[in-house]
C-alpha cells in the first residue's frame, strides 16, 4: 500500500514538473515589452548663438619705417614703452652711395668755382657803380649773377651734407633720426643696433624700425561661417572669452562684417570686427586668441524639451506621451526656437509629462516566430 502511494506521488510530481516547464517555456517564448527611456519638458532659457574664433588686435597699429639706408647706430625705445608723436626712436648712421657722393662733391666744387668767379665780377662792378661809371641796369645784372651763384653753392653744399649724413647743416630735422608718427605703445622693435636697414621708397616698403599701436582702442577680429553670417548684423553685442584670461568675459560691439568671404579649411568664412568695451584699469595684450559668442536670439523661461524626443513625419511634428507603463500615444506639437540641443514647445506638451525617447531603447527582445 505504501509503495502504491509513493508511486502515485512520484507520478503527480513528474506531471507537475512537466506542466511547470511547459508553462515557463510558453511564457518565456512570448514577446517581452520594449522599454524606452523617457524624459520630461522643463522650463529653461534657450539661446541661439554662433561662435567666431579669432584674436584681439589694436585698431590702429603703425609700423615706423626708415627713410634712409644705413646702419642702426642707436635705439632709444623698447617694447612696452609708451611714446608720443615726434619722440625719437632710433638713429641711423648713413653709409653713402659712392656714385652719389662723388656727384655731390663734384657739383659742390663746380659751385664754389662759379661763386668765386661771380663774386669777383660783382665786386669789380660794384666799385664801378659806386663811382658812377656804369648804369644801374648793368650793375644789377652782375648782382643777380652773384646771388644765383651763392644760392647754387648753398644748395650743392646742402646736397653733399644730405648724401654724407642724411641731414642739412643747422637744420632742426634730420632724415637719419627716426621718430614716432603716432601716440601709443611700442609693440615690437624688430631691429638691433648694428643692423643694416633699407630706406622706404616707391619700389620698397623699407625696413621696419618699430611697431606702435594705441592699446586703449582694441578690437576683436574673427571669422564666421557662411551659414551663420546672414543671421548677424552690425550693432550686435558679443561675449568675448579670451583664452589667456580665465573666468572673465568681455563685451564687444559688432561693427564690421566683410562683404566678401574667403576659403579657410575648405569652408567659406567672413571676417568680422568688434570693438571691445574696456574699463580704464583693464589691459589686454595684442594677439590674444579669443572666441566670441554672438547671440542673435534668446528666450527666457520657456517650456522646452530635448530635441531627441521630437519625431517628424512629413510636415508633422509630434512626440509620444506615456499614458500607461509601456504605452504611449502620439501627440502633435508646435515648436519654437532651438539651440540644437533643446527646442521650445509652444503647445502639445505639459510640464512633467513623460515623453518617449525613441532613439534610446533600454530593453528589447525580438518577438518569437509564433507571433
Amino acid at each position: 500500500m505504501v509503495k502504491k502511494i509513493i508511486k502515485i506521488g512520484l507520478i503527480v510530481s513528474l506531471l507537475g514538473l512537466f506542466a511547470g516547464t511547459i508553462g515557463y517555456l510558453y511564457v518565456s517564448s512570448g514577446p517581452k515589452p520594449i522599454k524606452y527611456e523617457t524624459d520630461s519638458a522643463t522650463v529653461m532659457n534657450i539661446v541661439l548663438k554662433t561662435v567666431a574664433t579669432g584674436s584681439v588686435q589694436p585698431r590702429k597699429e603703425v609700423t615706423i619705417k626708415s627713410s634712409v639706408s644705413g646702419v642702426v647706430d642707436k635705439i632709444y625705445v623698447v617694447a612696452g614703452e609708451s611714446v608720443k608723436v615726434g619722440q625719437l626712436i632710433a638713429r641711423i648712421r648713413i653709409i653713402p652711395n659712392m656714385a652719389s657722393l662723388n656727384n655731390a662733391e663734384t657739383n659742390f666744387n663746380k659751385a664754389k668755382i662759379s661763386f668765386s668767379d661771380a663774386e669777383q665780377e660783382f665786386q669789380r662792378y660794384q666799385k664801378l657803380f659806386q663811382d658812377k661809371l656804369i648804369a644801374d641796369a648793368e650793375y644789377n645784372r652782375y648782382l643777380v649773377a652773384y646771388n644765383r651763384a651763392k644760392e647754387d653753392l648753398n644748395a650743392s653744399e646742402n646736397n653733399l651734407q644730405i648724401v654724407k649724413e642724411g641731414a642739412i647743416k643747422n637744420s632742426s630735422t634730420s632724415s637719419n633720426l627716426i621718430r614716432s608718427t603716432v601716440n601709443g605703445m611700442v609693440l615690437d622693435v624688430p631691429i638691433k643696433e648694428g643692423s643694416f636697414v633699407i630706406e622706404s621708397n616707391t619700389f620698397n616698403e623699407g625696413s621696419t624700425i618699430a611697431a606702435v599701436a594705441d592699446m586703449n582702442d582694441m578690437i576683436f577680429k574673427g571669422m564666421v561661417d557662411e551659414s551663420e553670417v546672414g543671421k548677424i548684423k552690425e550693432g550686435m553685442m558679443l561675449e568675448l572669452l579670451i583664452g589667456a584670461i580665465e573666468d572673465k568675459k568681455f563685451t564687444a560691439e559688432l561693427e564690421f562684417i566683410s562683404p566678401k568671404g574667403i576659403t579657410e579649411e575648405g569652408a567659406i568664412k567672413f571676417e568680422i570686427k568688434a570693438a571691445l568695451k574696456l574699463s580704464k584699469n583693464e589691459f589686454i595684450r595684442a594677439g590674444y586668441s579669443a572666441n566670441a559668442d554672438i547671440v542673435y536670439d534668446k528666450k527666457d523661461s520657456v517650456l522646452a524639451i530635448n530635441e531627441n524626443l521630437v519625431q517628424y513625419s512629413g510636415d508633422s511634428v509630434f512626440v509620444e506621451i506615456e499614458t500607461k507603463p509601456f504605452m504611449f500615444e502620439k501627440r502633435l506639437i508646435k515648436t519654437g526656437i532651438s539651440d540644437g540641443i533643446n527646442i521650445e514647445v509652444l503647445s502639445g506638451v505639459k510640464l512633467g509629462e513623460k515623453i518617449k525617447n525613441a532613439q534610446v531603447c533600454l530593453l528589447y527582445t525580438s518577438p518569437s516566430p509564433r507571433d
